[in-house]
């Protein structure tokens, strides 16, 4: 795990990087400690990182500028912040969790824990998917995704427009910040479940899901019973 604290207050960062040093062990591979959030973003652009641990107020700077950006990217973030009227609208930016300040052992754990066992993020209210384009930060809104395809580190949305884009996080992550209106049908898809119309076999005992756009969508084998149930 390579993880980034951004934390404006020493004391709290501190207490962090200790307990996030114990509960990760030797699975953490490097633990960096930026307190502004200019320096931050600077460093989420030229590193490879897993996690980022987010207070949303760096010396009076707003941490939602760097949300946007950090949304956008391959890795997980975990909002750490007092500010606990703010939670809402993070998880509709897509966090993984939000640790309300005071915090103990136990609450971080919980929520870093959920990096390493894909558990589902816990109010799964994400209303946005943000993506990079052209330099710039783009939010997408969930209502106007289809489906999504795995396209190996990256992901595709697929919208309603017919317009196809590309997500910097993988399949496997974007399951867990999804609510359950999206199904994992497939290895390489998550469908919104309101789009399909028709679940069939196909030529070769292939199990197809037909969506509103009349698109066809491969179900994997092992999940064809718990999809169908699920639909209807």
């Amino acid at each position: 795990m390579n993880i980034l604290i951004v934390e404006d207050e020493s004391r709290i960062a501190k207490r962090i990087e200790r307990m996030t040093r114990d509960i990760f062990g030797d699975a953490l591979q490097s633990l960096k400690h930026i307190n502004t959030l200019p320096e931050a973003l600077k460093f989420i652009e030229n590193s490879s990182l897993d996690l980022v641990l987010l207070d949303l107020n760096l010396n009076g700077d707003n941490g939602f500028n760097l949300l946007r950006t950090a949304v956008s990217e391959s890795f997980h973030t975990i909002v750490i912040s007092a500010y606990k009227d703010q939670a809402i609208t993070a998880f509709e930016y897509g966090v993984l969790d939000f640790v309300p300040k005071p915090f103990n052992r136990d609450r971080l754990e919980q929520a870093l824990n959920r990096t390493i066992t894909k558990e589902k993020a816990e109010n799964n209210k994400i209303k946005l998917l943000a993506i990079k384009k052209r330099g710039r930060i783009q939010l997408i809104p969930i209502e106007d995704v289809l489906y999504i395809k795995g396209a190996g580190a990256y992901t595709e949305l697929f919208l309603a427009n017919g317009k196809k884009e590309l997500h910097d996080k993988s399949l496997e992550k974007l399951e867990q910040l999804l609510s359950s209106s999206f199904e994992r049908i497939h290895k390489s898809y998550l469908v919104k479940m309101s789009e399909i119309t028709k679940i069939s076999v196909a030529s070769g005992s292939k199990y197809m899901a037909e969506l509103k756009n009349g698109e066809h969508i491969p179900i994997g084998r092992t999940k064809y019973k718990d999809i169908k149930a699920k639909w209807l």
